[in-house]
């Protein structure tokens, strides 16, 4: 297959149980869940992302005809830094595209692979680490993984119905919107009333991150 990829770029994880490790973002092209046309926007299951997936025009983005190829592109964007290496696999939707022959050619290469999803598609096998950030309204059949993202707060999704799903991590984010200090402070109010959740931000837009 020919891998799309809209950029791939070093920088640091900025959210969730892995916030601060230094990482290659491998963000692929393409979702199942909206089109990423504004004019898409308020139909689409998604309808709050904040990442423009469109195209493979972003730096470090392109077409990639084989796995091989891909995984040597995503090492030299990390350079020759010692210790271990993290690729996050992202999109979009990475399930689309993710497939094993990608992940074994990472593997070649030294990297722990992770990958963050919707949920809506199973997940690739022999990941090193799965956050499923599920969608109010959208059918999660992933179920399991390592970690589980809420952004927060958002319509068609309750809390509690997740909390007996199989996951280390249960993350609440507060949703990057026009009102940002009351989706902080649902989000807080979510941590402090159901424990199970810990409240994750995204440290990468404080301190000026891509």
């Amino acid at each position: 297959m020919t891998y799309a990829v809209k950029e791939c770029f070093l920088t640091l994880q900025g959210e969730g149980a892995q916030s601060g490790r230094r990482a290659v973002f491998l963000r692929f092209a393409g979702c199942n869940l909206w089109s990423g046309r504004e004019e898409d926007r308020a139909a689409a299951q998604c309808n709050f992302c904040d990442t423009d997936f469109v195209g493979t025009d972003g730096a470090g983005g392109g077409k990639f005809a084989d796995p091989q190829a891909l995984a040597d592109h995503v090492a030299a964007r990390w350079g020759g830094a010692p210790g271990p290496r993290l690729v996050v696999v992202t999109g979009g939707e990475p399930m689309l595209q993710l497939d094993p022959a990608l992940v074994e050619a990472l593997h070649g290469r030294g990297f722990e692979v992770a990958a963050e999803s919707n949920g809506t598609l199973p997940a690739v096998a022999g990941l090193d680490w799965l956050c499923v950030s599920p969608k109010g309204g959208t059918e999660v059949v992933q179920r399991r993984g390592d970690e589980l993202k809420l952004v927060w707060p958002q319509a068609g999704i309750d809390p509690a119905a997740l909390e007996d799903w199989d996951f280390r991590h249960f993350l609440v984010q507060p949703m990057d919107c026009a009102e940002p200090d009351e989706a902080v402070a649902a989000a807080i109010s979510l941590a402090m009333e159901r424990p199970r959740w810990r409240l994750s931000l995204q440290a990468h837009k404080l301190v000026g991150l891509p």
